[in-house]
Protein backbone atom coordinates (compact mmCIF):
# COMPACT_ATOMS: atom_id res chain seq x y z
CA UNK A 1 0.00 0.00 0.00
CA UNK A 2 2.93 2.37 0.59
CA UNK A 3 3.72 2.29 -3.13
CA UNK A 4 0.11 3.19 -3.81
CA UNK A 5 0.48 6.21 -1.57
CA UNK A 6 3.63 7.25 -3.39
CA UNK A 7 1.84 6.97 -6.73
CA UNK A 8 -0.97 9.08 -5.40
CA UNK A 9 1.41 11.64 -3.94
CA UNK A 10 3.07 12.00 -7.35
CA UNK A 11 -0.31 12.45 -8.97
CA UNK A 12 -1.24 15.07 -6.41
CA UNK A 13 2.02 16.96 -6.88
CA UNK A 14 1.29 17.21 -10.59
CA UNK A 15 -1.89 19.09 -9.83
CA UNK A 16 -1.87 22.71 -8.69
CA UNK A 17 -2.22 23.03 -4.93
CA UNK A 18 -5.19 25.25 -5.49
CA UNK A 19 -7.24 22.29 -6.66
CA UNK A 20 -10.65 22.61 -5.03
CA UNK A 21 -12.34 19.29 -4.62
CA UNK A 22 -16.03 19.42 -4.13
CA UNK A 23 -16.76 16.70 -1.74
CA UNK A 24 -19.78 14.83 -2.78
CA UNK A 25 -20.40 14.87 0.74
CA UNK A 26 -21.43 18.37 0.89
CA UNK A 27 -23.41 17.74 -2.14
CA UNK A 28 -25.17 14.81 -0.76
CA UNK A 29 -25.64 16.68 2.33
CA UNK A 30 -27.02 19.49 0.47
CA UNK A 31 -29.55 17.29 -1.10
CA UNK A 32 -30.54 15.53 2.05
CA UNK A 33 -30.49 18.70 4.07
CA UNK A 34 -32.56 20.35 1.43
CA UNK A 35 -34.88 17.40 1.38
CA UNK A 36 -35.03 17.31 5.14
CA UNK A 37 -35.84 20.99 5.29
CA UNK A 38 -38.54 20.58 2.71
CA UNK A 39 -40.32 17.91 4.63
CA UNK A 40 -40.09 18.80 8.26
CA UNK A 41 -42.95 21.04 9.24
CA UNK A 42 -45.17 20.73 6.25
CA UNK A 43 -48.74 21.82 6.80
CA UNK A 44 -50.56 23.11 3.73
CA UNK A 45 -49.08 26.60 3.89
CA UNK A 46 -45.55 25.33 4.48
CA UNK A 47 -45.90 22.80 1.69
CA UNK A 48 -46.86 25.52 -0.80
CA UNK A 49 -44.01 27.72 0.43
CA UNK A 50 -41.46 24.94 0.18
CA UNK A 51 -42.70 23.92 -3.27
CA UNK A 52 -42.28 27.46 -4.54
CA UNK A 53 -38.86 27.78 -2.98
CA UNK A 54 -37.75 24.57 -4.67
CA UNK A 55 -38.47 26.30 -7.97
CA UNK A 56 -35.30 28.33 -7.41
CA UNK A 57 -33.17 25.19 -7.56
CA UNK A 58 -30.89 24.97 -10.59
CA UNK A 59 -32.91 22.54 -12.69
CA UNK A 60 -30.96 20.97 -15.56
CA UNK A 61 -32.89 19.42 -18.43
CA UNK A 62 -31.05 16.20 -19.31
CA UNK A 63 -32.08 14.04 -22.28
CA UNK A 64 -33.23 10.46 -21.66
CA UNK A 65 -33.49 7.64 -24.20
CA UNK A 66 -34.74 4.07 -24.01
CA UNK A 67 -32.30 1.17 -24.00
CA UNK A 68 -33.23 0.29 -27.60
CA UNK A 69 -32.69 3.89 -28.74
CA UNK A 70 -29.38 4.04 -26.89
CA UNK A 71 -28.10 0.97 -28.71
CA UNK A 72 -28.59 2.70 -32.08
CA UNK A 73 -26.39 5.70 -31.17
CA UNK A 74 -22.98 5.87 -32.84
CA UNK A 75 -20.67 7.20 -30.14
CA UNK A 76 -17.44 9.08 -30.79
CA UNK A 77 -14.13 7.28 -30.48
CA UNK A 78 -12.61 8.69 -27.30
CA UNK A 79 -9.29 6.84 -27.39
CA UNK A 80 -7.25 9.88 -28.43
CA UNK A 81 -8.26 11.96 -25.41
CA UNK A 82 -5.67 12.08 -22.60
CA UNK A 83 -7.05 13.19 -19.24
CA UNK A 84 -4.19 11.92 -17.08
CA UNK A 85 -1.94 14.81 -18.05
CA UNK A 86 -2.43 18.53 -17.57
CA UNK A 87 -2.84 20.95 -14.74
CA UNK A 88 -6.00 21.29 -12.71
CA UNK A 89 -6.53 24.35 -10.55
CA UNK A 90 -9.43 25.65 -8.53
CA UNK A 91 -12.78 25.86 -10.23
CA UNK A 92 -14.07 28.40 -7.75
CA UNK A 93 -11.23 30.90 -7.43
CA UNK A 94 -13.09 33.46 -9.51
CA UNK A 95 -16.14 33.12 -7.30
CA UNK A 96 -18.40 31.82 -10.05
CA UNK A 97 -20.41 28.68 -10.56
CA UNK A 98 -19.49 25.84 -12.88
CA UNK A 99 -22.54 24.52 -14.67
CA UNK A 100 -23.36 20.85 -15.06
CA UNK A 101 -21.86 19.46 -18.25
CA UNK A 102 -24.68 18.07 -20.37
CA UNK A 103 -23.54 16.55 -23.68
CA UNK A 104 -26.54 15.76 -25.86
CA UNK A 105 -24.51 13.11 -27.67
CA UNK A 106 -24.60 11.12 -24.42
CA UNK A 107 -28.18 11.00 -23.12
CA UNK A 108 -29.05 9.18 -19.92
CA UNK A 109 -30.13 5.62 -20.69
CA UNK A 110 -33.47 4.84 -19.06
CA UNK A 111 -33.16 2.13 -16.43
CA UNK A 112 -36.02 0.60 -14.48
CA UNK A 113 -35.94 1.07 -10.73
CA UNK A 114 -35.02 -2.31 -9.22
CA UNK A 115 -37.02 -1.82 -6.04
CA UNK A 116 -39.81 0.76 -5.79
CA UNK A 117 -38.88 1.38 -2.16
CA UNK A 118 -35.16 1.96 -2.78
CA UNK A 119 -34.15 5.04 -4.76
CA UNK A 120 -30.53 5.70 -5.74
CA UNK A 121 -29.40 9.26 -6.50
CA UNK A 122 -25.98 10.38 -7.75
CA UNK A 123 -24.36 13.32 -5.94
CA UNK A 124 -20.98 14.49 -7.18
CA UNK A 125 -18.47 17.29 -7.38
CA UNK A 126 -16.18 18.27 -10.22
CA UNK A 127 -12.49 18.98 -10.73
CA UNK A 128 -12.29 22.01 -13.03
CA UNK A 129 -9.96 24.88 -13.87
CA UNK A 130 -12.59 27.61 -13.84
CA UNK A 131 -16.26 28.42 -14.18
CA UNK A 132 -16.09 28.07 -17.97
CA UNK A 133 -14.34 24.72 -17.75
CA UNK A 134 -17.40 22.49 -17.77
CA UNK A 135 -15.69 19.54 -19.48
CA UNK A 136 -13.83 18.62 -16.31
CA UNK A 137 -13.46 15.40 -14.32
CA UNK A 138 -15.87 14.15 -11.69
CA UNK A 139 -14.23 14.30 -8.30
CA UNK A 140 -16.16 13.09 -5.29
CA UNK A 141 -18.74 10.55 -6.45
CA UNK A 142 -21.40 9.43 -4.00
CA UNK A 143 -24.56 7.38 -4.35
CA UNK A 144 -27.31 8.28 -1.89
CA UNK A 145 -29.69 5.37 -1.48
CA UNK A 146 -33.00 6.17 0.23
CA UNK A 147 -34.31 2.86 1.52
CA UNK A 148 -37.96 3.02 2.63
CA UNK A 149 -38.14 -0.74 2.88
CA UNK A 150 -35.57 -0.83 5.72
CA UNK A 151 -35.99 2.75 6.96
CA UNK A 152 -32.46 4.00 6.42
CA UNK A 153 -30.24 6.08 4.16
CA UNK A 154 -27.19 4.44 2.61
CA UNK A 155 -24.19 6.33 1.28
CA UNK A 156 -21.89 4.62 -1.19
CA UNK A 157 -18.59 6.26 -2.16
CA UNK A 158 -17.32 5.30 -5.60
CA UNK A 159 -13.57 5.77 -5.89
CA UNK A 160 -12.73 8.18 -8.70
CA UNK A 161 -9.76 6.08 -9.87
CA UNK A 162 -11.79 2.90 -10.24
CA UNK A 163 -11.15 1.17 -13.57
CA UNK A 164 -14.36 0.89 -15.61
CA UNK A 165 -15.56 0.37 -19.16
CA UNK A 166 -16.56 3.72 -20.70
CA UNK A 167 -18.53 3.96 -23.96
CA UNK A 168 -16.14 5.03 -26.72
CA UNK A 169 -12.96 3.92 -24.92
CA UNK A 170 -11.42 0.63 -26.03
CA UNK A 171 -9.41 0.14 -22.83
CA UNK A 172 -10.39 0.24 -19.17
CA UNK A 173 -10.36 3.83 -17.92
CA UNK A 174 -10.90 5.76 -14.70
CA UNK A 175 -14.45 6.43 -13.56
CA UNK A 176 -13.59 10.09 -12.93
CA UNK A 177 -12.93 10.57 -16.67
CA UNK A 178 -16.43 9.60 -17.81
CA UNK A 179 -17.83 13.02 -16.92
CA UNK A 180 -15.15 14.84 -18.93
CA UNK A 181 -15.69 12.59 -21.95
CA UNK A 182 -19.47 12.88 -22.16
CA UNK A 183 -20.95 14.87 -19.30
CA UNK A 184 -23.42 13.77 -16.67
CA UNK A 185 -25.18 11.38 -19.06
CA UNK A 186 -22.05 9.35 -19.75
CA UNK A 187 -21.13 9.41 -16.05
CA UNK A 188 -24.51 8.01 -14.98
CA UNK A 189 -24.54 5.40 -17.77
CA UNK A 190 -21.00 4.33 -16.89
CA UNK A 191 -21.92 3.86 -13.25
CA UNK A 192 -25.13 1.98 -14.05
CA UNK A 193 -23.51 -0.28 -16.66
CA UNK A 194 -20.46 -1.18 -14.58
CA UNK A 195 -21.99 -1.39 -11.11
CA UNK A 196 -25.42 -2.70 -12.06
CA UNK A 197 -27.29 0.29 -10.60
CA UNK A 198 -30.50 2.11 -11.53
CA UNK A 199 -29.58 5.80 -11.18
CA UNK A 200 -31.64 8.34 -13.11
CA UNK A 201 -31.33 11.47 -10.97
CA UNK A 202 -28.32 13.51 -9.90
CA UNK A 203 -27.21 16.55 -7.91
CA UNK A 204 -24.03 18.58 -8.41
CA UNK A 205 -22.93 21.25 -5.94
CA UNK A 206 -19.93 23.55 -6.28
CA UNK A 207 -17.22 24.11 -3.70
CA UNK A 208 -18.31 27.58 -2.64
CA UNK A 209 -21.87 26.46 -2.06
CA UNK A 210 -20.65 23.49 -0.04
CA UNK A 211 -18.81 25.74 2.36
CA UNK A 212 -21.70 28.17 2.40
CA UNK A 213 -24.21 25.55 3.52
CA UNK A 214 -22.01 24.59 6.46
CA UNK A 215 -21.64 28.24 7.45
CA UNK A 216 -25.41 28.68 7.25
CA UNK A 217 -25.90 26.04 9.93
CA UNK A 218 -23.23 27.55 12.19
CA UNK A 219 -20.51 25.02 11.37
CA UNK A 220 -20.33 21.33 12.20
CA UNK A 221 -18.50 19.29 14.81
CA UNK A 222 -15.82 16.96 13.52
CA UNK A 223 -13.02 14.89 15.05
CA UNK A 224 -9.73 16.12 13.60
CA UNK A 225 -6.58 14.10 14.19
CA UNK A 226 -3.31 15.84 15.00
CA UNK A 227 -1.89 14.60 11.70
CA UNK A 228 -4.77 16.08 9.70
CA UNK A 229 -4.29 19.61 11.02
CA UNK A 230 -1.27 20.38 8.82
CA UNK A 231 -2.96 19.22 5.62
CA UNK A 232 -6.27 20.94 6.33
CA UNK A 233 -4.41 24.18 7.07
CA UNK A 234 -2.58 23.98 3.76
CA UNK A 235 -5.90 23.91 1.94
CA UNK A 236 -7.34 26.70 4.12
CA UNK A 237 -4.30 28.88 3.38
CA UNK A 238 -4.70 28.27 -0.35
CA UNK A 239 -8.34 29.25 -0.14
CA UNK A 240 -7.46 32.45 1.71
CA UNK A 241 -4.83 33.33 -0.89
CA UNK A 242 -7.19 32.70 -3.81
CA UNK A 243 -10.20 34.55 -2.48
CA UNK A 244 -8.57 37.14 -0.23
CA UNK A 245 -10.34 35.73 2.82
CA UNK A 246 -9.01 35.29 6.33
CA UNK A 247 -10.39 31.94 7.49
CA UNK A 248 -8.55 30.91 10.70
CA UNK A 249 -6.18 27.96 10.54
CA UNK A 250 -6.74 25.00 12.83
CA UNK A 251 -4.63 25.15 15.98
CA UNK A 252 -5.11 21.64 17.37
CA UNK A 253 -6.60 18.22 16.83
CA UNK A 254 -9.62 16.81 18.63
CA UNK A 255 -13.37 17.29 18.37
CA UNK A 256 -14.18 20.85 17.38
CA UNK A 257 -16.63 23.00 15.44
CA UNK A 258 -15.36 23.84 11.95
CA UNK A 259 -16.71 26.49 9.61
CA UNK A 260 -17.41 25.82 5.94
CA UNK A 261 -13.92 26.30 4.52
CA UNK A 262 -12.29 24.49 7.43
CA UNK A 263 -14.65 21.51 7.17
CA UNK A 264 -14.40 21.14 3.39
CA UNK A 265 -10.62 21.56 3.56
CA UNK A 266 -10.53 18.71 6.09
CA UNK A 267 -12.76 16.54 3.89
CA UNK A 268 -10.54 17.12 0.84
CA UNK A 269 -7.33 15.88 2.49
CA UNK A 270 -5.83 13.25 0.23
CA UNK A 271 -2.03 13.27 0.38
CA UNK A 272 -1.92 12.38 4.10
CA UNK A 273 -3.29 8.88 3.62
CA UNK A 274 -5.40 7.75 0.66
CA UNK A 275 -8.50 8.33 -1.39
CA UNK A 276 -10.19 5.60 0.68
CA UNK A 277 -9.76 7.59 3.87
CA UNK A 278 -10.71 10.78 2.05
CA UNK A 279 -14.02 9.28 0.96
CA UNK A 280 -14.66 8.34 4.59
CA UNK A 281 -14.11 11.96 5.62
CA UNK A 282 -16.62 13.05 3.02
CA UNK A 283 -19.27 10.68 4.37
CA UNK A 284 -18.50 11.77 7.92
CA UNK A 285 -18.98 15.40 6.95
CA UNK A 286 -22.27 14.61 5.24
CA UNK A 287 -23.64 12.74 8.25
CA UNK A 288 -22.56 15.49 10.64
CA UNK A 289 -24.33 18.11 8.56
CA UNK A 290 -27.50 16.04 8.29
CA UNK A 291 -27.62 15.59 12.05
CA UNK A 292 -27.02 19.30 12.58
CA UNK A 293 -29.94 20.26 10.35
CA UNK A 294 -32.16 17.57 11.88
CA UNK A 295 -31.72 19.29 15.25
CA UNK A 296 -32.99 22.64 13.98
CA UNK A 297 -36.47 23.95 14.66
CA UNK A 298 -38.81 23.70 11.72
CA UNK A 299 -38.74 27.44 11.09
CA UNK A 300 -34.93 27.36 10.90
CA UNK A 301 -35.03 24.43 8.49
CA UNK A 302 -37.40 26.31 6.22
CA UNK A 303 -35.13 29.37 6.38
CA UNK A 304 -32.16 27.21 5.39
CA UNK A 305 -34.16 25.87 2.49
CA UNK A 306 -34.88 29.39 1.27
CA UNK A 307 -31.30 30.61 1.68
CA UNK A 308 -29.78 27.62 -0.06
CA UNK A 309 -32.17 27.44 -3.01
CA UNK A 310 -30.29 27.71 -6.29
CA UNK A 311 -26.93 26.64 -4.86
CA UNK A 312 -26.84 23.33 -6.66
CA UNK A 313 -27.89 21.86 -9.98
CA UNK A 314 -30.03 18.79 -10.51
CA UNK A 315 -32.33 17.09 -13.00
CA UNK A 316 -34.93 16.70 -10.25
CA UNK A 317 -37.86 19.07 -10.59
CA UNK A 318 -39.87 20.43 -7.66
CA UNK A 319 -42.24 17.47 -7.59
CA UNK A 320 -39.33 15.01 -7.66
CA UNK A 321 -37.70 16.74 -4.72
CA UNK A 322 -40.88 16.91 -2.67
CA UNK A 323 -41.54 13.22 -3.34
CA UNK A 324 -38.03 12.24 -2.34
CA UNK A 325 -38.27 14.50 0.68
CA UNK A 326 -41.39 12.72 1.83
CA UNK A 327 -39.66 9.39 1.29
CA UNK A 328 -36.51 10.44 3.11
CA UNK A 329 -37.87 12.20 6.17
CA UNK A 330 -38.77 9.02 8.02
CA UNK A 331 -35.56 7.12 7.28
CA UNK A 332 -32.80 9.60 8.16
CA UNK A 333 -32.46 8.20 11.67
CA UNK A 334 -30.04 5.53 10.43
CA UNK A 335 -27.25 6.15 7.95
CA UNK A 336 -25.18 3.25 6.60
CA UNK A 337 -21.90 3.63 4.71
CA UNK A 338 -20.07 1.69 2.02
CA UNK A 339 -17.09 2.20 -0.26
CA UNK A 340 -16.58 0.67 -3.70
CA UNK A 341 -14.31 -0.96 -4.49
CA UNK A 342 -14.32 -2.54 -1.06
CA UNK A 343 -11.25 -3.99 0.67
CA UNK A 344 -10.10 -7.26 -0.84
CA UNK A 345 -12.12 -6.74 -4.02
CA UNK A 346 -9.57 -4.96 -6.21
CA UNK A 347 -5.93 -4.84 -7.17
CA UNK A 348 -3.81 -1.83 -8.07
CA UNK A 349 -2.49 -1.12 -11.54
CA UNK A 350 0.51 1.19 -11.28
CA UNK A 351 0.71 2.71 -14.77
CA UNK A 352 -1.62 4.46 -15.10
CA UNK A 353 -2.61 4.22 -11.43
CA UNK A 354 -6.00 2.55 -11.32
CA UNK A 355 -8.05 0.29 -9.08
CA UNK A 356 -8.92 -2.89 -11.00
CA UNK A 357 -12.04 -4.44 -9.52
CA UNK A 358 -12.82 -8.11 -9.07
CA UNK A 359 -16.36 -7.70 -10.36
CA UNK A 360 -17.40 -11.24 -9.43
CA UNK A 361 -16.88 -10.31 -5.77
CA UNK A 362 -17.70 -6.63 -5.83
CA UNK A 363 -21.07 -6.57 -7.55
CA UNK A 364 -22.83 -9.12 -5.31
CA UNK A 365 -21.41 -7.40 -2.22
CA UNK A 366 -22.52 -3.93 -3.37
CA UNK A 367 -25.98 -5.16 -4.32
CA UNK A 368 -26.35 -6.87 -0.95
CA UNK A 369 -25.59 -3.56 0.72
CA UNK A 370 -28.05 -1.54 -1.38
CA UNK A 371 -30.92 -3.98 -1.89
CA UNK A 372 -29.88 -6.62 0.66
CA UNK A 373 -30.09 -9.25 -2.02
CA UNK A 374 -29.03 -12.80 -1.23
Amino acid sequence: MSSNRNDRSKADSNNKPAKKKKSAVKILIKVLCFILCAVLGLGVGAFIYVYRTLGAVGFVNTPFVSKSQYETIEFDNLDDIDLDSGDVASSWQDGGHTRVYVNKKYPIKKVSQKDSKVENILVFGVDSRGTNDVTCRADAILIVSIDKRRDCVKMISLMRDTGVKIEGRSATDKLTHAYAYGGVGLLINTINDNFGLDIQRFVMLDFGSSSGIIDMVGGIELDVTAGEVKYANKSIAEENALLGTNVPLLTHGGRQTLNGVQATSWARIRSLDSDYVRSGRQRTLAIALMHKVAGFKKTAQIALLEDSAGMFETNMNSMDMMRIALDAVDVLGEVKEYRAPADGMFKVQSNPWMMIIDWDKQLPDLHRFIWEEE
